[in-house]
């Protein structure tokens, strides 16, 4: 009996040592690497590509021998992201096609006739919705009216209308793989931020329903919810640990290839309260209870707003 106690003492320490430190959540985690056969020669389109996550999500898939096409407002930032991609089709290959998600329905069924027309009318085989409105910080009655409805515009409403263009083409193909760049705060409260939670909350909602609606005719949803993560201008003296630019992108790769619905992405304490919120949610709101007016304080100082200390009654020092 003292042995059968002592190997379940050595697994659950083992787990959680690897749940400290892990940077996902572990039906990613337990993933492994890309399937790459998922990746290669598949047409893969890719919004918000000119920078940050999307320019690295184009970068690492042209290295996998995807056939690309990279949307954003600004043509010549597309034009330079696509001269610096290498791979079995890039950058040569490599299809550039301006697309601003509130121009309206009828420009966003032109955007999606013209990806459709690529590579020898071959079809769209992964929509990648990673195109953001920049999230304001704010506390919840503060948000103006033309930040909620930017916000909303591009974070919801043209998603689910380019989804609305394109699904149809997938749906005569019998196949077709939805990404979706969510947040950690489309699962969290977050205090500070609330239209953009809001946001990702419908995001969430909708991406799931309609995954359910039409799994059965082929079509795959991959919801994906980061914490923080870095960028290629961090701020000036945050004490923030947060995902890199690079392995979150290795880890979006892994979830959509390996056809998982969910993915989380983040170090702790955010993956931690994430669990919280999926499992024992009257805990987790609570957390976030106690902690939302101190994270609205330290937000609007450019301080840690992810840190443990916010748990804590504690003044910042000045």
């Amino acid at each position: 009996m003292m042995i059968l106690c002592l190997v379940f003492l050595v697994i659950f320490v083992f787990l959680f040592i690897k749940f400290l430190i892990a940077d996902g959540d572990f039906t990613l985690l337990s993933k492994g690497k890309v399937k790459r056969e998922e990746i290669e020669d598949k047409v893969i389109w890719i919004t918000g590509a000119s920078r940050g996550i999307g320019e690295i999500l184009a970068k690492q898939l042209a290295t996998l021998g995807a056939k690309l096409i990279i949307s954003a407002r600004n043509e010549a930032e597309l034009q330079h992201v696509k001269q610096q991609l290498t791979g079995k089709y890039a950058p040569r290959d490599v299809m550039v096609l301006p697309l601003d998600l509130t121009s309206g329905e009828e420009s966003l069924r032109l955007a999606v006739e013209k990806a459709e027309s690529f590579f020898d009318a071959a079809g769209v085989d992964y929509m990648i919705h990673n195109a953001a409105y920049e999230r304001p910080k704010s506390t919840a009655l503060d948000v103006t009216e033309e930040t909620l409805k930017a916000m909303l515009n591009v974070n919801v409403v043209g998603p689910i209308l380019m989804t609305r263009m394109l699904v149809p083409y997938m749906l005569k193909r019998g196949r077709g793989h939805l990404v979706v760049m969510s947040s950690a705060a489309g699962k969290t409260p977050a205090p500070g931020q609330a239209v953009y939670s809001a946001s990702k909350f419908a995001v969430n909602g909708y991406f799931h329903s309609l995954r359910s609606e039409l799994c059965r005719k082929g079509i795959k949803v991959t919801v994906v919810c980061p914490g923080p993560v870095e960028t290629p201008n961090p701020r000036t003296g945050s004490t923030e640990r947060r995902v890199s630019s690079e392995r979150c992108v290795e880890l979006i790769i892994v979830a959509a290839s390996h056809g998982i619905k969910e993915a989380w992405i983040s170090y702790q304490p955010v993956l931690a309260v994430m669990y919280l919120m999926q499992y024992m949610p009257s805990v987790g709101y609570w957390l976030m209870d106690k902690i939302g007016e101190k994270r609205v304080e330290v937000g609007a100082q450019k301080g840690n707003t992810y840190s443990i200390n916010l748990l804590f009654d504690k003044k910042k020092e000045s």
